[in-house]
């Protein structure tokens, strides 16, 4: 007890309380901007630790991480444009939610799931933290291969189109994975000579080409006057509009906020694995399944509560055994080193106070975001009573300013176009982006374990079943993946019978 109170201390300092206030704000600017994600966010902070105490520097970290995951969702709900990858899951949910006239209940169902999701997984990393990360250590390739693949039979779950045109989007996204420089042999694939594609297909550029400029298009190609007023009625409160979504969907809430407390543990997974993982999860037993995908609340209740949820998870490996969760608790390790403190199993030992801090900062972070991120959905209603004729270009300028600000290299301009155009034609055929996306999240690390595995394996397949864990999680991918073929056979012979 004497040690929780000396770290609340070193919190509930003026200084440190206006670093945290200003940053909860920072967050909730970076993350609503198209294509500047928490991760940038953190980033630019990394300066302005340099003079900064540890606990104020990580406090810091740790608020502008939480709003700007939460943040990401308000382009998506009002302008189908997900702010960070963790919104784009849901997107279509929260967008269709608001040409229904239901902004606050989508934004407000955002929030109010993210604060929860956020508390339960700081409950998750401070009760649990040893334990789960210790798990997460047993993973090798073998693991991470099987995971990744369970995460790509997501596709299908997450869309409505028929299963053909849903592969062939997950297809397109796997592709656009290969891009790039050869893991084995270091050659470079479907580059064409050119060395801006050395680097491979950035998934900030992808993910705002498909679905911010595949919408300004469409705006463009029909009749916008008016459209950025569709569904937008007047500001209505906002707790009668959260309570009974949560009510109704406290199951929900509290199982994705576990699931992205379980997947942020897990090295390299992230929150936008999470969102995805979660939403699929959802839709799998939800009551209601043919709603997803016409605006259903439920759809963004899984992927909200998980996204921040896997914020805090990614921090127990990270502060545990010194193994960055994601690519935020990887800055964070640099900020702790820089400060002199090594993360590692001896900081629990050694910096007590600092450990406790943390976990406090993940639950004032996650109270104050209800607030903060309250008032941001009341001034967003502001963006969308623009007229379309200055919205659009404004909007345009954003999703440049986000794709070059990546690299800055204006030939993630060029892929955004391309891609932009690309997600167009698709939605105008009823070809879902949704699996594309995924496709091209996971795809770089399927291939990753796929390949370090075989080469442990030395070809023997068998290898991929060898460890407990990774026979579990094969078994259960190729029973996904084979389902629906058995299935199918089994009905055409029950025909023939």
């Amino acid at each position: 007890m004497d040690i929780l109170l000396s770290a609340a201390g070193l919190i509930f300092e003026p200084n440190t309380l206006l670093i945290i206030v200003a940053a909860a704000f920072f967050g909730v600017f970076i993350g609503s901007v198209p294509g500047l994600t928490a991760t940038m966010a953190t980033a630019l902070l990394v300066p302005l630790t340099f003079v900064m105490e540890p606990v104020p520097a990580i406090a810091a970290i740790v608020v502008t991480a939480t709003t700007a995951i939460f943040a990401g969702d308000i382009p998506g709900c009002l302008l189908r444009i997900p702010g960070t990858p963790a919104s784009a899951a849901y997107v279509d949910e929260a967008y269709r939610m608001r040409h229904k006239g239901e902004v606050e209940a989508a934004l407000g169902a955002s929030l109010s799931c993210s604060v929860i999701g956020g508390i339960i997984g700081a409950a998750v990393l401070a009760l649990t933290a040893p334990w789960l990360a210790a798990f997460a250590l047993n993973f090798s390739s073998f693991e991470y291969f099987w995971l990744s693949v369970l995460g790509l039979s997501c596709a299908v779950v997450v869309s409505r189109a028929p299963l053909p045109k849903a592969f062939l989007s997950l297809l397109l996204g796997l592709f656009l994975t290969t891009i790039g420089i050869d893991l084995v042999r270091g050659f470079p694939r479907f580059t064409f000579g050119q060395p801006d594609l050395t680097g491979g297909i950035n998934i900030i550029p992808a993910l705002i080409g498909m679905f911010a400029i595949s919408e300004i298009m469409r705006k463009a190609a029909g009749d916008v006057q008016g459209s950025a007023l569709m569904g937008i009625a007047a500001p209505r409160p906002l707790l009668p509009a959260i309570w009974p979504t949560l009510r109704r969907y406290r199951v929900n809430v509290v199982r994705g906020g576990m699931i992205g407390g379980l997947i942020g543990a897990l090295p390299g997974a992230g929150a936008d694995i999470a969102a995805w993982i979660s939403f699929a999860v959802g839709r799998r037993f939800s009551r209601e399944p043919e709603k997803y995908g016409s605006g259903h609340v439920e759809g963004i209740v899984d992927g909200a509560s998980a996204n921040n949820s896997s914020v805090a998870g990614a921090y127990i490996p990270a502060m545990v055994f010194g193994i960055p969760g994601d690519t935020i608790t990887a800055i964070v390790i640099g900020v702790l080193m820089i400060k002199g403190l090594t993360p590692g199993p001896m900081i629990f030992l050694q910096q007590t106070e600092l450990v406790y801090a943390i976990f406090i900062v993940f639950f004032l972070a996650n109270i104050l975001l209800f607030g903060v991120g309250a008032l941001a959905i009341r001034l967003s209603r502001f963006v969308v009573t623009v007229p379309p004729g200055n919205l659009y270009p404004v909007i345009l300028l954003f999703c440049i300013v986000g794709a070059y600000a990546v690299n800055n290299s204006v030939f993630d301009v060029y892929v955004m176009l391309a891609l932009g155009v690309i997600g167009f034609l698709m939605e105008e055929n009823d070809f879902p982006i949704a699996p594309c996306i995924l496709g091209l999240v996971l795809g770089g690390i399927v291939e990753q374990n796929l390949v370090a595995s075989m080469i442990r394996a030395q070809g023997d397949l068998l290898y991929f079943f060898h460890r407990p864990i990774a026979a579990v999680l094969g078994v259960l991918a190729i029973l996904v993946w084979t389902a629906p073929l058995l299935l199918w056979a089994w009905r055409c012979r029950r025909v023939q019978a």
